[in-house]
Parts: C-alpha cells; sequence; structure tokens
C-alpha cells in the first residue's frame, strides 16, 4: 500500500493484510482505507503479495474505497518520473492526477462505445498543408508512427480548428487524443472547434469550471477507454487516456501549465514523458517559442513544422515599431490633453474607416499603475513606506478632473504634496497606462467610436465585426465574431515587459506581442500593427519579420551563455538558514554540481505554511545547478535528502523546485 501522507520519508509502499471479503476488490490501483500510525488514512495498492518481508504483525486494510482501479500501471510509471524529476512525493502528484472519488459518478453510464455517442463527420485535414512537412507528419500521426512538432502557428491561422480535425481523424481510427491548453478560454475555442466535427458527447472536457462529480466521472471515462477525445488544462495531462496516439499542449511557456502546489509540475514536462514512455505523438503549439521547446528541436527529440516563407508572407499583417515615446496616448497627468502619434493614429483611423474593430493592448489593467516624476521619469515613491504610488480610477463618470489624488498602493496613504526625491519637482506622470485610463484618453482621439475594455475579472470573450476600440491587457483579447479579424492593433508600453526583473521577460513579451498580431487580418486586407518599442532590439525585429525560431534559438543561446535552464538543470530551495545548512549537508549532490547562495528570497515570494521571521530570520533560496544529463539525477539527490529531513521531524517550511519557470 502506498498511503497518500504528502510525507517525504513515508513515500514508499507498506504490506498489509487483506482479508477473503476483500482479496477481489483490492486489485493493483484501487483506493483504499488503512489504519496508519493509529489514524484512518487514504491509499492506494501497489501489488498484491503473498508473503511479507516485514517481521512484525501486519495490520488488515480498513475497506475498499471503489472497485476502479485509478492508479493504473501507465500512470504509477509516469508519477514515479516525475517523483524522480521533482525531487519529489508521490502523493503530492498523485493529488493533481487523480481528482477525488465521487460515489455517484461511478454510478453513471460508462458503458457505451465512444462511436455510440454522436455521430463523427469526415475532418478536413487541408489546413495542415500550408506548412512545410505538415502533410507527411500527419500520415505519421495517423499511421500510429512516433511524430513529435514544435507548431509554429503562422499568423491569422485557425489552430484550433487544425488541432480538431486530426484529432476527430486519430479518434475515428480508434486512437485516444488528449489535447492541453492553458486557460478555460482555450478550452472552449478548442471545444467549439471540435464539435464542428464529432459530437459534442464525443468530447471529454477537463477543464477549470467541471464539478467534482463531473471531472471524476469523465476521468474514470478516459480509465476505462470510453473517451477518446480528452480536452482539458494542466491536470487534464495526466487523464488516463486507454491507446494514446496524439498528445497536444498549447503555448507551453505560459506560467497557467505549471502547477501551483508542491512539486510544481509544469504540463509540458506530464506530456513529453507521455510521449516516451506510452510512444505518442506530440505537437508543442504556439505563435512564440519557448527555450525549452527550442532545446528539444535542437538536440532532435522533435522537429519544426513552420509554415512557409510565402505563407507567412501573405497571411500576417504590416508590422512598424515606433519609438518608446513615440506611440502613446497623453502621460502628463496634469496636462489635461490628448495625443495619439502618426502612426498608430492612422493605422487606427484606416481600421475604423473600414468599418474594423482596432485592438489596444496594454500591459496592465486599472487606471494610471505606474506613476513616476514628470520631470525625470523616477519612480514615484510613498514618503511613509517607500511603496510605489498609482491612481485610482475616476468614481464619477470619467471626467479626469475629478479624478482620485496618488495613493500609495502598500499603505494606502494618499500623497497629495508630491515631491520626487531626486530632483524635487511636483509634477507627476504615467509611464504606463492602465487599461481604464488608455480608454479614457483614446476615447477623446476617437469620440464618436465605441470602446470596449477587457482585462482582470472583466474578459470579453467576442467583439462585433464592426469599428470599435478594444483596449485589452495581454491575454484578455477578445476573438472577433463570425471568424472575423481585427482591421489594426496597437501595441502599448513595450518596455514595460521586456524590463521586468525575470528571466523570461523577452520571451513572455514575445509570445503575448505575437497572440495579439495574429489576431489581426494580413496586409493585403490591409491590416496594420504597431508596436511602441525601438526597432532595432532584436526581440523587436523577430516580431516584424515573425522570425519566432530566430527568437527562440537566441534566447537559448543566451541561456547557455549564463548557464540557466533549460541549458542546465537547476533547482531553487528555499527556507530558513537553519533548514538550507543542514538541508545542503545531507544531499548527496551529482558531481559537477554548482551550488549559488543563499541569498534573500526574491521580492514578492513567501515560504508556504506558517514561518515566524522574526524567530528564524528571513528566508533564503539556494540554486543548485548541474550540466544537462539524465533528468532524475538531481531530483533523486533532493528526493533522498528531503526524505531524510522529514525523517528528523525538521518542521520549518522547505520548498524545493526543480527549473522553476521564474528564478528571480
Amino acid at each position: 500500500m502506498l498511503p497518500l501522507l504528502g510525507v517525504a520519508h513515508l513515500d514508499r509502499g507498506f504490506d498489509y493484510r487483506v482479508d477473503e471479503s476483500q482479496s477481489a476488490a483490492a486489485k493493483p490501483g484501487v483506493r483504499v482505507r488503512i489504519r496508519f500510525n493509529g489514524r484512518l488514512t487514504d491509499a492506494i495498492v501497489l501489488e498484491r503479495r503473498n508473503d511479507s518481508e516485514f517481521d512484525g504483525q501486519l495490520r488488515y486494510l480498513d475497506r475498499v474505497i471503489s472497485p476502479y482501479a485509478v492508479y493504473s500501471a501507465e500512470l504509477a510509471e509516469l508519477i514515479e518520473s516525475l517523483a524522480a524529476r521533482y525531487g519529489a512525493v508521490r502523493s503530492d502528484i498523485i493529488r493533481s492526477a487523480i481528482p477525488p472519488r465521487h460515489a455517484k459518478a461511478e454510478e453513471s453510464d460508462l458503458a457505451t462505445p465512444w462511436e455510440e455517442m454522436g455521430e463523427a463527420q469526415e475532418p478536413d485535414l487541408s489546413g495542415w498543408s500550408a506548412y512545410q512537412h505538415g502533410e507527411s507528419f500527419v500520415d505519421s500521426v495517423l499511421a500510429g508512427g512516433l511524430a513529435r512538432a514544435a507548431w509554429q502557428i503562422a499568423p491569422g491561422d485557425d489552430w484550433a480548428s487544425a488541432v480538431a480535425a486530426l484529432a476527430a481523424k486519430v479518434a475515428l481510427d480508434g486512437g485516444g487524443v488528449l489535447l492541453v491548453v492553458p486557460d478555460q478560454r482555450g478550452v472552449d475555442k478548442l471545444e467549439k472547434a471540435l464539435r464542428k466535427v464529432v459530437a459534442a458527447k464525443q468530447i471529454t472536457v477537463l477543464g477549470n469550471a467541471t464539478g467534482p462529480q463531473a471531472r471524476y466521472r469523465r476521468y474514470l471515462s478516459a480509465l476505462v477507454g470510453q473517451a477518446r477525445i480528452v480536452l482539458g488544462t494542466r491536470s487534464a495531462a495526466f487523464a488516463p487516456v486507454q491507446n494514446l496516439r496524439l498528445a497536444f499542449i498549447f503555448d507551453d511557456g505560459n506560467d497557467n501549465l505549471v502547477d501551483n502546489l508542491k512539486p510544481y509540475v509544469h504540463t509540458r514536462e506530464v506530456l513529453t514523458t507521455r510521449s516516451a514512455k506510452e510512444g505518442c505523438s506530440l505537437i508543442l503549439a504556439g505563435h512564440a517559442r519557448s527555450a525549452e521547446t527550442q532545446l528539444l528541436v535542437e538536440s532532435g527529440w522533435a522537429h519544426d513544422l513552420l509554415a512557409s516563407e510565402s505563407t507567412l508572407e501573405t497571411r500576417r499583417p504590416a508590422m512598424t515599431a515606433v519609438g518608446a515615446f513615440g506611440l502613446q496616448v497623453a502621460r502628463d497627468l496634469q496636462g489635461g490633453t490628448t495625443s495619439v502619434t502618426g502612426p498608430a493614429f492612422q493605422a487606427a483611423k484606416r481600421a475604423l474607416d473600414r468599418a474594423q474593430p482596432v485592438l489596444v493592448q496594454v500591459p496592465r489593467k486599472g487606471y494610471a499603475p505606474i506613476l513616476a516624476c514628470g520631470n525625470c521619469r523616477a519612480p514615484a515613491r510613498c514618503r511613509h513606506c517607500n511603496g510605489p504610488l498609482g491612481l485610482a480610477a475616476d468614481r464619477r463618470g470619467g471626467d479626469t478632473h475629478h479624478a482620485s489624488l496618488p495613493t500609495c498602493r502598500w499603505c494606502g496613504r494618499i500623497e497629495s504634496k508630491f515631491r520626487c526625491v531626486e530632483c524635487g519637482s511636483p509634477r507627476l506622470r504615467a509611464i504606463v497606462l492602465g487599461s481604464e485610463r488608455t480608454a479614457e484618453e483614446l476615447g477623446r482621439a476617437f469620440p464618436s467610436t465605441r470602446i470596449v475594455v477587457s482585462g482582470g475579472n472583466k474578459v470579453v470573450d467576442e467583439v462585433a465585426d464592426e469599428a470599435a476600440l478594444v483596449i485589452a491587457t495581454p491575454g484578455a483579447e477578445p476573438a472577433v465574431a463570425h471568424g472575423g479579424h481585427y482591421g489594426a492593433a496597437l501595441l502599448l508600453d513595450a518596455g514595460t515587459l521586456l524590463n521586468r526583473q525575470d528571466l523570461r521577460a523577452t520571451e513572455e513579451a514575445l509570445s503575448k506581442w505575437a497572440s495579439a498580431a495574429t489576431l489581426v487580418c494580413s496586409h493585403n486586407k490591409g491590416g496594420e500593427v504597431v508596436i511602441a518599442a525601438d526597432g532595432e532590439l532584436p526581440v523587436i525585429q523577430s516580431l516584424l519579420n515573425w522570425d519566432m525560431v530566430g527568437a527562440a534559438r537566441r534566447e537559448l543561446a543566451g541561456r547557455r551563455e549564463v548557464r540557466f535552464p533549460p541549458a542546465v538543470h537547476m533547482a531553487a530551495v528555499d527556507g530558513a538558514d537553519a533548514s538550507l545548512d543542514h538541508f545542503m549537508s545531507i544531499a548527496e549532490l551529482p558531481e559537477n554540481v554548482e551550488v549559488l547562495g543563499p541569498v534573500p528570497l526574491p521580492p514578492g515570494l513567501s515560504l508556504p505554511g506558517e514561518y515566524d521571521e522574526q524567530r528564524f530570520g528571513p528566508p533564503q533560496r539556494v540554486l543548485i545547478r548541474t550540466p544537462l544529463g539524465p533528468r532524475a539525477q538531481l531530483g533523486n539527490a533532493l528526493r533522498k535528502a528531503n526524505a531524510a529531513r522529514s525523517a528528523r521531524k525538521d518542521e520549518l517550511p522547505l520548498r524545493i523546485q526543480v527549473d522553476p519557470i521564474h528564478i528571480g
């Protein structure tokens, strides 16, 4: 039995006796209840044996919870591999992989074959023909071969329809398909495309909106082979799809694909591991490309799936970069004027004149999130706590003369008499405008145009294909109804995304811009994209030339130069000084390891659980990196050390993250 305790030194099998009445039901993989250390706890049957090596008296298992073997042999092998990769406790991964049992769900119809659940149509696979080797890739997938592709989606391409067509064809041929996207919007988009080729009941959705009963029933549907097409967010990557022949992941650089609970497993790692162990084909798709995907391509594990140059030239919009202050609305809070400079104004006006919507991407929601000195542009700080000053939205109808005074984002104090600590100026300006302030200012520039704001907790899914200004934060851009496109896109404040203190700032910024630009119609139809950035920057050149592979290649080369993931294996271990010292002293790390730190935990991060900083001191971080090699080598060393620490009952919080998406 494997007790699901989440305790590192107890992450192993324990022997229990099974009485005759429960013998038939207590199969390997089923959930059971056992008495462990005097308390009833959930466990999973790992295997059945006729004898035991334990010399003491064995207890009987309490009862079998469910007859379904939810922990299949394939899932057990996958979780063991991931536990070794991430230095993890298996029960922590099982928590994410297997949904909680719901007794009512087990009474559902799980016997009706997939073919009888609706009528599927013969799908149109012509969309793959626009890509070099696209047809041969599809042929390999349909033939049951092992094909792994890094799919670089062309501008304006309806990727969801192409994926849906291939998924339907694989399912019609008897294979299983697993489709994973970062968020519910992606689930809805792909489900809509799938419903054009298969019946609604032939699609098994494991999304964020799925309730506990439905989620468990759908998991069982995949387990028994009834579900052939499984679609969902990150936890769906573990779905036990039978005869899995195709796995798909969209935008693998998205933070939403990383589990926010330990051991912080990345969906890409789940699917690449399944592809290797189960022999299924894999598509890593995106408008841009992560350095991790580029490493898979350069190592030969996956191959490029790219549109031809002629296809890119035909489909992409006209792209223009203007200086950092060449594309802006008024940022002087005391000026009371609005200005939209030439290229941006003209691009927007041409699209509106054609009765097409215009997309305006702003990096932040709200009113004026970041304020700075109007003279020297030093960040505006609170005199009491040194927190950043912001400006709340106008509550009385949009007149900027009635906007609230600058307010500290940390302590909430109003700063009525601001003076810059650098130059003494009393002037303020917004160096980054929020979506609401941008909407207000653009409304002055285009007074007769409808304005739509999308972002935060007010995300708009779709806008009409008519003249409108759509102000959206990254990831909240609405689709245009009936498969339409925007006539133009203005990408504001590019420097805000690029200048973040983050290893992945450039990669993530390019992905957000590409996702917005692909919503714009082609230059042949008048489509234009204007970005506020220095056109000489390499990342901006990559966007203007739509060279996403070149950008990923350059990003990976930069990571190799500074020896950061994915060019190396790296672990971040966070904890109190005393815990870190003990952990590092007992860890048997691989050869050629390099230890960096300890250093203070990056701003904005905290340790999990309760931590008394006054007693144990500020939390620290140690970085451990090793050259690329066997993926489980570093993880197993961390796993063993954590088990030894757990056995000593060190109760101070300690967090282990292997190849974290954000290092700080």
